[in-house]
């Protein structure tokens, strides 16, 4: 009897442990339940850079393929078009960003976009301003839009009358009778080789003493004009290019041009020679430009890499600062010279201009 109370005892156990270990297995070795497949949607994003204000149309906007489950309802799927195309970007949107509600609206959401479209790139802060010039000044016609350039300048200096503003050496005449009359009033009348003309009029000279003969006498200058000095300096660096020449200029292809090739693969005709640049500059440099272009300084610009943000430290360029810097002696006067002479002009020219026979 109690043998078999201990073996139902142990067939009970059993039976347990065998329903234990069923469930286990069960669990451990069901497969696991199927996971959904990832589909991809497609969406819009900024094909090209879309300025602030700027017209959504089908020409800027790209397909971007992304998961199904990382689609926001915000964005605009390739079924949507119809509700991007007519909108205008609130902000500057860089190519490649996926567009969202948020980053459009109608002309009625308070967009600015009065003015020209160009208008809109121009950063906060800063202002356009266009400058004369010519194919020197732009590198042989090297500047393109959206160049990064330096702004040189170079200035005439004269010396000039402080009272009469007018440039030295100042010109005069001679007067005879001086004194008062009996009323009390001064005479002055011109002297008879003393003309009221200052073209005619001699020029204001200095008195010197010949240290030879102890003789006084009378400088007068050679010439009419007083000489300018020249200085040249760097002004502005680092400065980018809006437009070279008129706004809308716009070259057309070329004939027989591909029309899918890259703007900058396409050959692009000669539309005439440039004679103006709109610089991006900031209010105070803006003045400084119009300050100088009334008073005809010289501007040329000078190109440089885009990536280089350095500023460098200059001198200003001046006839004393060249024959320092490069050593150039200033030739003494010699008992003697070459012959022939090496220059009979007042300007240096090649040898080949000289002997070139004049056209008939």
């Amino acid at each position: 009897m109690r043998r078999g109370r201990v073996l139902i005892m142990v067939l009970l156990i059993v039976i347990i442990g065998l329903v234990v270990a069923y469930f286990a297995f069960s669990s451990l070795f069901s497969s696991t339940p199927e996971q959904p497949v990832s589909t991809n949607i497609e969406i819009y994003a900024a094909g090209q850079a879309i300025p602030q204000g700027g017209e959504i149309t089908e020409e800027a906007l790209k397909k971007v393929s992304i998961p199904q489950e990382a689609f926001v309802d915000v964005e605009y799927r390739v079924d949507e078009l119809s509700l991007l195309l007519g909108k205008r970007a609130k902000y500057p949107i860089d190519q490649g960003v996926i567009l969202t509600e948020s980053m459009v609206g109608d002309s009625s959401s308070g967009i600015a976009i009065s003015g020209p479209q160009w208008a809109a790139v121009i950063p906060a802060g800063q202002t356009a301003i266009s400058i004369p010039t010519d194919r020197l000044g732009l590198v042989g016609y090297g500047v393109g839009d959206g160049a990064h350039v330096n702004i040189n300048a170079c200035f005439l200096f004269v010396d000039v009358d402080p009272a009469f503003q007018t440039i030295l050496p100042n010109k005069f005449i001679t007067l005879a009778g001086t004194g008062f009359t009996g009323d009390g009033l001064p005479i002055l009348t011109l002297g008879a080789t003393g003309p009221l003309d200052a073209l005619s009029a001699p020029a204001q000279g200095r008195l010197e003493l010949e240290p030879a003969i102890q003789q006084p006498y009378f400088l007068i200058p050679s010439e009419i004009q007083q000489r300018p000095r020249l200085v040249c300096q760097i002004l502005l660096q680092n400065i980018v290019v809006l437009k070279v020449g008129n706004f809308g200029s716009t070259p057309a292809p070329a004939e027989g041009a591909d029309p899918n090739a890259p703007a900058d693969q396409q050959a692009q005709p000669q539309v005439g020679s440039p004679d103006l640049v709109t610089l991006l500059v900031s209010p105070q440099d803006s003045i400084v430009l119009s300050y100088l272009i009334q008073t005809k300084a010289k501007l040329t610009m000078t190109v440089r890499n885009p990536s280089d943000e350095a500023r460098q430290a200059t001198e200003a360029s001046t006839l004393q600062f060249l024959l320092g810097q490069y050593n150039i002696p200033v030739p003494g006067k010699l008992p003697y010279a070459l012959h022939p002479a090496t220059n009979t002009l007042d300007s240096l020219i090649l040898p080949t201009d000289v002997t070139q026979a004049p056209a008939q």
